[in-house]
């Protein structure tokens, strides 16, 4: 199999790494060995890359399939620095970072594309690709098989002619489509379909989302039982910091609530960053929100931050880890003003609580329900 001779020394670092943590799987060789068939004849800049963990298929395609011009879009800002550093590392060029748009896919004949967890962003994905792509695009792509599921392909179905299913390798499998559908007559070809938008008239907000950011444009559970806290927040705070902003409600509805606040919306998710920019802009708040992309708060100076709102993951991949929780506790505590707050919310069970108060300061628990735990944490 060629994915054999796929590099041995391919890391997830700056990303975590441990035991049962992997930059390379299953599912990036059967993606590689699935477009061997595909990619005789490609000529520069018309093989695509969706969706790369750590760079083992944009390496792959570079180095086994002898791709060039490689085209590739990662949501994650820690994939696409592991992807920088394994390709300095194996000095592997021919590639370049872009965002999901229909500049990604123009002209494209064969993509490789690591299945997204999410519905809505294959949806997205989907197309993009059959809109913009070359008529004769292939798209290969696959995962484990544990995240695959019937609904996969009804969403590739929805865009796609053909699609064929490979064999299982490895506890994974490939999705090969072809064919794109044409557009409907009464769609304008040249019109995104997303973010798509909502409006909240509970909280008066519109949120607008690309299909990767986590609930879309609903409210998850979580983020409405932590806004019911805003009252109780930092009274003389000045500057606010929504921490893994994702669609960026949180970012609006304080800015609309407190327009004394100067709002900063962080998440090095690419989809949740541009989700974040385009519900500010709906909601006409867009001058007192700065977005950024970025790893936590790395980009953030010490001691410059008042009030820090966060909705922490408690996993990494489909492993539960705590070990992202407890690195944005420490950005939070480091970029945190003294007398300044943090305000969690986290599933109850987890039991925050002692690493809040360890890592961050003083920490009480402000509120509690069936399943969700509020605290606030103060920077001494």
């Amino acid at each position: 199999m060629l994915s054999d001779d796929l590099p041995t020394t391919i890391r997830r670092f700056p990303d975590l790494e441990a035991d049962n943590l992997f930059a390379v799987d299953a599912a990036d060789r059967l993606i590689l060995d699935e477009a061997v068939p595909f990619t005789a004849d490609l000529a520069a800049g018309e093989l695509v890359v969706i969706g790369d963990s750590f760079g083992a298929l944009t390496i792959g395609a570079v180095r086994l399939l002898g791709a060039t011009g490689v085209r590739v879009h990662q949501d994650r800002l820690l994939g696409e620095w592991a992807l920088q550093d394994n390709a300095e590392a194996l000095e592997v060029g021919e590639f370049s970072h872009e965002i999901l748009d229909a500049d990604l896919v123009a002209s494209a004949r064969v993509i490789l594309l690591r299945l997204p967890r999410s519905l809505d962003a294959l949806d997205e994905i989907a197309a993009l690709i059959a809109r913009f792509a070359a008529p004769d695009v292939v798209v290969i792509a696959g995962g484990r098989l544990k995240h695959m599921t019937g609904a996969m392909n009804e969403v590739l179905k929805k865009h796609f002619g053909r699609l064929d299913v490979t064999h299982a390798r490895q506890k994974a499998r490939v999705l090969i489509v072809r064919e794109p559908l044409p557009v409907d007559a009464d769609t304008d070809a040249a019109a995104p379909t997303y973010p798509q938008r909502q409006f909240h008239a509970d909280l008066g907000v519109w949120i607008a989302a690309h299909g990767g950011v986590f609930a879309g444009t609903r409210i998850d559970i979580g983020t409405r039982y932590l806004l019911d806290f805003l009252p109780e927040m930092k009274a003389d705070a000045s500057s606010a910091i929504d921490l893994g902003s994702g669609s960026g409600l949180v970012s609006v509805v304080l800015a609309k609530a407190r327009p004394e606040l100067q709002v900063i919306a962080t998440d090095q998710s690419l989809a949740a960053v541009m989700s974040s920019v385009e519900t500010a802009d709906a909601n006409e708040v867009a001058e007192r929100i700065a977005v950024v992309r970025d790893v936590g708060l790395g980009s953030q100076p010490d001691a410059s931050a008042d009030l820090i709102l966060l909705n922490p993951p408690f996993h990494i991949e489909s492993t539960v880890y705590a070990g992202e929780a407890l690195r944005l506790f420490e950005d939070a505590a480091r970029v945190l003003k003294p007398g300044g707050e943090l305000w969690t919310v986290f599933n109850t069970h987890l039991g925050y609580r002692a690493a809040l108060g360890r890592l961050v300061g003083p920490t009480r628990q402000a509120g509690r329900n069936a399943k969700f735990t509020v605290t606030v944490s103060t920077r001494e």
